[in-house]
């Protein structure tokens, strides 16, 4: 990837939450950013202090090193608040063969990871292995879905830091203080969601 950077293909979405955990845990100098996909990672250095092919050494050793289970969501927890209210919240259930209650529940009590962020500035990709759920998006997605929604698709959950289209199917609505926080460009860390962060939704009153 350029003269700055090692680009690394994995199998899966698990592999990458692996591969993620293990760069991290090991970082050397030179190092200056990892950024997780959905098959990728990639890998920016400053190649004065690393160079690339010592980069792609390091990258391939860590892709075989050994991981506890608990180091792939080792960042700090977020809790976030949740109203339960999205507008597809019993269509997305009824898809699903639950009952809403039962879709809420599942939600809830899932622990999350941010697997990788993307699409807009805070917006994070959370996956569970609590979520077996394989959610399809909206055939036409909605040219306006609101701030702090919180939405479904394929296997992960999501909230909207902004405004935006999207064709995600929307099960509830964050807290404004928490949807405020998702990203905020004044702030020393504009983004509230990193990988590796682990996240909780708490149901507040609907």
């Amino acid at each position: 990837m350029g003269d700055r950077a090692v680009l690394a293909e994995v199998g899966d979405l698990a592999a990458v939450l692996r591969l993620h955990a293990r760069l991290e845990a090991g970082r050397p100098d030179g190092v200056r950013d990892l950024v997780p996909a959905a098959r990728t990672v990639l890998v920016a250095v400053d190649p004065r202090v690393l160079p690339l092919p010592a980069a792609r050494a390091w990258v391939e050793a860590q892709a075989t090193a050994p991981v506890a289970a608990e180091a792939v969501a080792s960042g700090a927890e977020v809790v976030l608040g949740i109203r339960y209210d999205g507008v597809d919240l019993t269509s997305t259930a009824r898809l699903l063969d639950l009952e809403p209650d039962a879709l809420v529940r599942a939600h809830r009590d899932a622990a999350w990871t941010v697997a990788f962020t993307g699409f807009a500035p805070g917006f994070g990709y959370l996956v569970s292995p609590a979520w077996p759920y394989d959610v399809p998006r909206l055939e036409t997605p909605r040219t306006r879905v609101p701030a702090g929604a919180v939405g479904l698709a394929a296997g992960f959950t999501a909230a909207y830091p902004r405004e935006t289209p999207g064709g995600w199917r929307l099960i509830g609505t964050l807290d404004a203080a928490d949807t405020a926080a998702l990203f905020d460009a004044d702030a020393a860390d504009p983004a509230l969601l990193s990988p590796g962060m682990s996240v909780r939704f708490r149901e507040v009153d609907r």
